[in-house]
Formats: C-alpha cells, sequence, structure tokens
C-alpha cells in the first residue's frame, strides 16, 4: 500500500491512487500523549483559544516573559509548530491590527512594548528558518566554522545528570524536569539549561540539542538549531562566548523566591528562600532545623561555576584564534 502520495508536476494536479493513506502518527515518529494532562487542546480550536488568551495578556508580555513561575509567555509554540494557529494570525494580534486593516505606519508607532517584544520572537522564528535554509551546514555542525576546532569533553555521568536534573544548581535541574514531564520548556529557561550545558559542563552543544529534539513538544528544528547554537556561541548573530550564564544569578533574578524550583524539584520545599538558589550555602544548624542533607535530599553542584567559566573561556578563546 502507497502510504504518501506521488508528488505532482509544478502547476498540475494529480490524482491519488486509490490505496493511498495518511501516514499514521507512528509512522512520523509521534507518540500519543495525554493532551489534557499536559494543558493543551489541540488542533484548530486549541491554537485559536490560546490566541485570544494571550491577547488579554500581551501587553505585560515583554515584563513578565522572563518568569517561569507567572504566566508571561503565550504558550503558543506548540500550535506554531503544527500549524494550528497562523504566523500571521500572531502578528497581526502583535500589531493589533484587525482582520483586512492595513498598517498605519510603523509597528514602533501602533503597538506597545509587550506587542514589540513578542513580534521580535516571532521575527527570529522566521530567521532561523532563514539560516538553515541558506546554510544547511547548521543544521549538524556550527554555523561560525571556526568553532569546528572548540574543544569539548565525553562525560557520560554528567551528560545524564543534566538530562535528569540532577546538577546541584535548582533552575538549571527544575528546568529539565518541567521538560521532561511535559514536553515543554519556558524559554528563558532553554537559554539557561543550554548556556549551563556548553559553557558549563564544556559539552558538545549538539548533544543536547538532539535531546530537546526528542523532548520537546514544540520541537522545530530551526528554532531548536538557532537556540542552541546562539547559547553555545557558534551560530549567526549568536551571544558573545564571554558571556556565560552565571545560573545562581539567573535563579536570584528570574524566580526569586523559588517558586518555579519548588513545583519540579520538592526537595527543595523546605530550603529557605534565602538559599534555594545555591542550596549548598545553606549553613550547618538551618540545615539540621528544616531536616535537609545536601548529598542525600539533593546534589551537590556537579561542577563549579568559577573554574568552569574560566576554562570555558580558555577554550572559547584558542578555537576562535585558531579559526
Amino acid at each position: 500500500m502507497t502510504v504518501f502520495p506521488v508528488e505532482a508536476k509544478p502547476g498540475q494536479l494529480q490524482a491519488l491512487p486509490a490505496d493511498t493513506r495518511m501516514p499514521s502518527l507512528a509512522e512520523m515518529g509521534f507518540e500519543p500523549t495525554n493532551n489534557a494532562a499536559l494543558g493543551i487542546t489541540p488542533g484548530m480550536t486549541g491554537g485559536r483559544e490560546r490566541l485570544a488568551d494571550f491577547a488579554e495578556r500581551i501587553d505585560g508580555y515583554k515584563d513578565r516573559r522572563d518568569f517561569p513561575a507567572v504566566k508571561g509567555v503565550s504558550y503558543l509554540s506548540v500550535h506554531l509548530r503544527f500549524g494550528t494557529v497562523s504566523v500571521r494570525a500572531c502578528a497581526r494580534l502583535a500589531l493589533g491590527l484587525d482582520e483586512g486593516q492595513a498598517p498605519a505606519g510603523s509597528a514602533s508607532d501602533s503597538a506597545p512594548e509587550g506587542k514589540i517584544a513578542w513580534l521580535n520572537e516571532l521575527i527570529w522564528r522566521d530567521f532561523y528558518f532563514a539560516i538553515l535554509h541558506h546554510f544547511p551546514h547548521a543544521a549538524t555542525g556550527p554555523f561560525k566554522p571556526e568553532y569546528e576546532a572548540l574543544v569539548t569533553d565525553q562525560d557520560a555521568e554528567r551528560l545524564a545528570a543534566w538530562q535528569e536534573g540532577r546538577t546541584g544548581y535548582p533552575l538549571v535541574d527544575a528546568a529539565m524536569r518541567q521538560l521532561n514531564t511535559t514536553g515543554y520548556m519556558h524559554n528563558r529557561l532553554r537559554m539557561v539549561t543550554a548556556s549551563f550545558f556548553a559553557k558549563h559542563l564544556l559539552l558538545d552543544w549538539r548533544l543536547g540539542e538532539a535531546y530537546f529534539a526528542g523532548k520537546l513538544i514544540d520541537f522545530d528544528q530551526s528554532a531548536n538549531n538557532g537556540g542552541w547554537q546562539w547559547a553555545a556561541s557558534t551560530g549567526c548573530d549568536a551571544q558573545p562566548y564571554f558571556r556565560i550564564f552565571n545560573p545562581i544569578n539567573q535563579s536570584e533574578k528570574f524566580d526569586a523566591e523559588g517558586k518555579f524550583i519548588r513545583r519540579y524539584v520538592p526537595e527543595l520545599t523546605k530550603v529557605p528562600t534565602k538559599y534555594i538558589h545555591a542550596p549548598w550555602t545553606l549553613p550547618p544548624l538551618e540545615a539540621q532545623s528544616c531536616g535537609f542533607v545536601l548529598g542525600r535530599d539533593y546534589p551537590a553542584p556537579i561542577v563549579d561555576h568559577a573554574t568552569q567559566r574560566a576554562e570555558a573561556l580558555k577554550r572559547y578563546a584558542a578555537a576562535a584564534k585558531k579559526g
């Protein structure tokens, strides 16, 4: 039986063979999910509902989008991925346009900052489409060829610890557990976990990219590749290699009260907020009072931030010079 239809010649319609059928989800590499448990209403109905919900919040997008414990992002990525919401409908929302209305001026003249910030994210999405189309080598290697010379480690234990959310850095671990549990990860946390992977664990960014590809329900090759190469400083218009996220500072800034951490790392629930971002700094008497034992209840950090930052800078500088 023919699974995929025979392609018609350009400009021509062609009748499909009688035994042609659509491939099943399993044949396309998908597995069934519990949409209700994931909080997803599938199809265009779900896309319209999600877009309408975000329309009520979009003006606050710029101020709220980086905080994973609040409802600040659109949650439309899975619908954009599967085409159940139109990117043009999203752009029209960002520009504040009614159906059939022509733009009155520049985007900055007609839309609040929240809408413009979201429009810029939609533009990044199309930008990454263009990168893979025009520079296909970026699909399997660094966009910037000099970083082919970047020395990375092969450490199965560190890789597994990152994948399973037990690196000893609470925000990184909470993000990875969110991914493993829901198939989704907040965008700020995608940057934090990818930076940690490439510049703290010093592993090949392609291994992290592949893990995300297998877990994300909104997986899109160009966006995933572009995001990873941005974090690893190997891509087009990527962050400079000397910009290395401090996972503790990121945690304190974007999950100050530890609400997101406690949601996905419940073993830290009783740790005081002052120490939840770096539980290894919890004084012995306070640890005893809350019944927390580092190494028993939650792992100690698998790497030291300052040490790994210095090593990453050395390796990136060497690769850039060699390239």
